[in-house]
């Protein structure tokens, strides 16, 4: 009964006829859906703005970005606990901007069934489903219902000495020349965690510096657009586009955008133009897919069974409305853990000078 979407203008119409899964389980366990929050187009920017209900806001600042898929309304104190999809960070950025708890769970706990756009080929081992909270105590129950029968892949049940944790931090990405630097804030922010930690915890928090994490946009768009272990090619985005309607031509659509024309949003147009970029260079792709299988080993053996990496969510707060345009790989931050398949917590860590999460 509830709008679907997913901020195109072709499916304005469309009304869902069924619950997703995570849903029916929520409101099965007692949750009351109050409703449906905006979206980028098609869910695969980090601005939550599309031609179907126009932009989001953030509640700490009007002039300022929402993230990409939901947020705000947690953000707002609107609700308690909502749900998430996450393919390069939409739980997880929104939580960020918002100043509230987001997780995006391991690979395969929690089922993704009933969203669009729903991922096809490789990218359904990237896309995760998982819980967004203002408060950090519902999201071991709420990730428990969604998860239902999947949640047997975790050892929620086992107890935890944070004493025997084997901690690492990372202040940023080693210096990509695609990504913003993380401020000094932020930086601070995480500083304060690790002080925090080994204070109360008297554990030795290591500072590593892990190279390959200074590809990590190259990574993920190479290990996006590249085939599954059946050979079956990823879903253009392009045809995602065409949703509902006509077969989308990227190049067309920017000429009409130029005079007002497009129905669709300028980094849509943009990812279906990249889209092709990428279909061109098969041999640039194939090492950077090699690059990022080996830097999931790399991590695994870092972390093990029982270590927590920190780093920065994001190396910005909420950005102004549009200067996304300027800086769109910073979502690397967030992406790369989706193509390791790693289970990944957002925690508010306070308010900035300027009062933003």
């Amino acid at each position: 009964g509830m709008p679907n979407t997913s901020g195109l203008v072709n499916r304005r119409n469309v009304i869902a006829t069924s619950d997703a899964t995570v849903v029916s389980r929520l409101k099965q366990a007692g949750a009351i859906p109050l409703g449906v929050t905006n979206c980028s187009e098609l869910c695969m920017w980090f601005e939550s703005s599309n031609r179907v209900y126009g932009r989001t806001n953030t509640p700490y600042d009007l002039q300022r970005i929402v993230g990409g898929s939901s947020g705000g309304f947690l953000g707002a104190a609107c609700s308690v606990i909502g749900v998430g999809s996450d393919i390069g960070g939409s739980i997880r950025m929104p939580a960020f901007f918002n100043g509230v708890f987001g997780h995006k769970p391991t690979t395969g706990v929690v089922p993704n069934d009933g969203q669009f756009p729903n991922a096809r080929g490789v990218r359904t081992s990237f896309l995760c489903t998982g819980p967004m909270c203002r408060y950090a105590e519902d999201l071991e129950p709420m990730l428990r219902v969604m998860a239902g029968p999947g949640v047997n892949k975790l050892k929620l049940n086992e107890k935890v000495s944070l004493e025997k944790i084997k901690f690492h931090c990372m202040d940023h990405d080693g210096g990509s020349i695609f990504v913003s630097p993380v401020d000094k804030e932020i930086l601070q922010a995480q500083k304060k965690v690790v002080e925090h930690l080994e204070s109360e915890l008297g554990v030795q928090v290591q500072h590593v510096a892990i190279h390959k994490m200074k590809y990590s946009f190259q990574i993920w768009s190479a290990m996006m657009s590249s085939k599954d272990s059946d050979g079956q090619e990823a879903q253009l985005f392009t045809e995602l586009l065409g949703d509902h309607g006509n077969l989308v031509w990227p190049l067309w659509e920017l000429m009409k955008w130029l005079v007002g024309m497009s129905s669709h949003t300028l980094p849509a147009i943009a990812l279906g133009l990249t889209e092709k970029v990428m279909k061109l260079s098969p041999g640039v792709n194939a090492k950077l897919v090699s690059m990022g299988k080996s830097l999931r080993e790399e991590m695994e053996a870092l972390l093990g069974p029982d270590g927590v990496l920190l780093y920065p969510s994001h190396p910005t707060v909420a950005p102004r409305h549009h200067s996304p345009i300027c800086m769109p790989f910073n979502f690397a931050y967030t992406a790369i853990f989706n193509v390791l398949g790693l289970p990944v917590t957002q925690c508010p860590l306070g308010l900035s000078s300027e009062g933003l999460p």
